[in-house]
């Protein structure tokens, strides 16, 4: 009986996992359309969701924290639960990412509406897919699914790295707009730091459900 209550909780704390990471997309996607469509009524939404992020994270924190005091799992279990302590904190650093373009997107107000030469709702579109699958390797517990996300974040910080120049360039040429550019690097920037919290929720997920550490692996192979 005692072993199958363990199992009931680490259910549940699976589901709160879930339930957190749904905010946190939401807050992201919504944080995205304020910026790119100028519609400030939703930063005030994105305010909300993020503090019922941190709620959250203090709430899976504590659950997973008592389990591994009261039941001193073992093998898959434990990994599983050390797993979602890590990705509690990533989830909740998408969160603090989605409020950054929020901040944005207000810093937007009384700026000129202008068409800048790159291309930030496809960024956001290929991070929304990486959390996405990272979530839904969560879910499934597939391990392979989980590696998909790991090969498109080069794809992402090479985005990132041509928003950043091509912007540069755009304020040295044009330092009328400095104010829209600069609000467009920082968005970037904070949607490349959300591709990397998905891209440690993924390996979270492959120690979870594999046993082994894959951080750095990708790096470390393109620098022999």
């Amino acid at each position: 009986m005692p072993r199958i209550n363990f199992q009931q909780q680490l259910v549940a704390l699976k589901d709160k996992l879930l339930a957190m990471a749904a905010l946190s997309q939401q807050a992201l996607s919504l944080a995205l359309e304020a910026y790119l469509t100028n519609d400030l009524s939703l930063c005030e939404h994105v305010k909300e969701i993020e503090a019922a992020i941190n709620a959250a994270e203090r709430e899976v924190d504590e659950m997973a924290y008592d389990l591994l005091a009261k039941e001193q799992p073992m093998a898959i279990d434990l990994r599983f639960i050390l797993s979602v302590i890590k990705i509690n904190g990533d989830l909740e650093r998408i969160g603090d990412q989605a409020s950054g373009i929020a901040h944005r997107a207000g810093a937007q107000r009384g700026l000129e509406q202008i068409e800048l030469p790159i291309d930030i709702p496809d960024m956001g579109e290929k991070v929304g897919i990486m959390i996405r699958r990272a979530i839904q390797s969560l879910l499934e517990a597939d391990a392979k699914l989980a590696e998909s996300v790991l090969a498109m974040d080069d794809e992402i910080d090479d985005m990132n790295r041509i928003v950043q120049a091509e912007l540069v360039e755009v304020m040295q040429k044009h330092p009328e707009i400095s104010g829209q550019a600069l609000n467009a690097i920082i968005v970037s920037r904070n949607l490349e730091r959300s591709a990397d919290h998905a891209t440690n929720i993924a390996e979270d997920v492959i120690f979870w459900v594999r046993g082994s550490d894959v951080r750095h692996k990708f790096s470390l192979a393109q620098a022999e």
